[in-house]
């Protein structure tokens, strides 16, 4: 993307794991600023779990391990009769609603004493991960076939995907991993309204009619629309106050958010932060 916008600096509101599809979140240029606004919502994603084995990795692209006499790794393919129940799985998934510890997989990007756990794993030296706090919001069935169950659904940031079909595996007592994984949502933007990657390619520089607006980024934090004044006082990083604000003042609710201060045309200035009863610019954007 840096050689097709011919933007330098670029950052993005979360990976995928390289087998994974869908929704990738970019900030070009002065919209890596925000970044850490953006990072941290719910996700949504479509998975597909297959039961029979776990794999090195929890997912399709790891050694299979742990076949446990439940199946041959084809769909359907039971080797002793054995499967897991329709009711058996969605009771399991029920149970895991909610805040609770996650272990992540040993084959992931988490710092173990200065080092990446994949790193750790592929030399096979011995690794303490440790447990973070996620959620899984919410979870919907979409298809089951033998072996190969697809789920839609909804979690924090920092949830593993790979985790819970390993977890899902133990819970049943036949273990499963993680055959595919689609993004499908990250915080206010959803896959539907991305642009494929060969599009962008085919479009070079002319992409930028077709990024979302910082301000629109951003809609769920509180505005106020600056006036001609104002705007001079925050390009410069000096507070402002009630008089040079056109429209409505800061809602009492939003003390404890960033607001977004608005030009006439609606284009995200700055992000400022409630002080005092005065605005105090914290990020600087236009």
């Amino acid at each position: 993307m840096r050689r097709v916008s011919g933007e330098r600096s670029i950052g993005h509101a979360g990976t995928l794991d390289p087998r994974a599809t869908g929704l990738l979140v970019l900030m070009l240029g002065r919209a890596t600023r925000i970044a850490t606004l953006l990072t941290g919502h719910t996700k949504a994603y479509d998975a597909t779990i297959r039961f029979g084995f776990a794999t090195t990795t929890d997912d399709a692209a790891g050694e299979p391990i742990e076949m446990g006499g439940w199946a041959d790794g084809q769909v359907g393919g039971w080797e002793d009769g054995r499967v897991v129940s329709d009711d058996a799985i969605r009771a399991a998934l029920d149970a895991t609603v909610g805040p609770f510890e996650q272990l992540p997989p040993r084959y992931s990007a988490k710092s173990v004493d200065g080092q990446r756990a994949y790193d750790l794993a592929r030399q096979n030296k011995p690794m303490d991960l440790k447990r973070a706090s996620v959620a899984l919001h919410e979870w919907s069935w979409l298809a089951r076939e033998g072996a190969l169950l697809r789920i839609r659904v909804s979690v924090s940031a920092g949830f593993y995907v790979r985790s819970l079909a390993r977890d899902l595996g133990d819970a049943l007592g036949c273990p499963a991993h993680l055959d595919a994984l689609r993004r499908t949502r990250s915080g206010p933007f959803d896959v539907a309204r991305a642009l494929p990657l060969a599009e962008a390619e085919r479009l070079g520089p002319e992409v930028e009619a077709h990024l979302t607006p910082m301000a629109e980024a951003l809609a769920d934090l509180p505005a106020v629309q600056v006036s001609e004044a104002g705007l001079i006082k925050v390009r410069h990083g000096n507070p402002i106050g009630p008089q040079l604000i056109e429209g409505p003042w800061v809602p009492a609710s939003a003390t404890l958010q960033k607001i977004r201060l608005l030009d006439g045309h609606g284009a995200l200035v700055a992000l400022a932060d409630l002080r005092g009863g005065m605005l105090q610019p914290s990020t600087v954007l236009g």
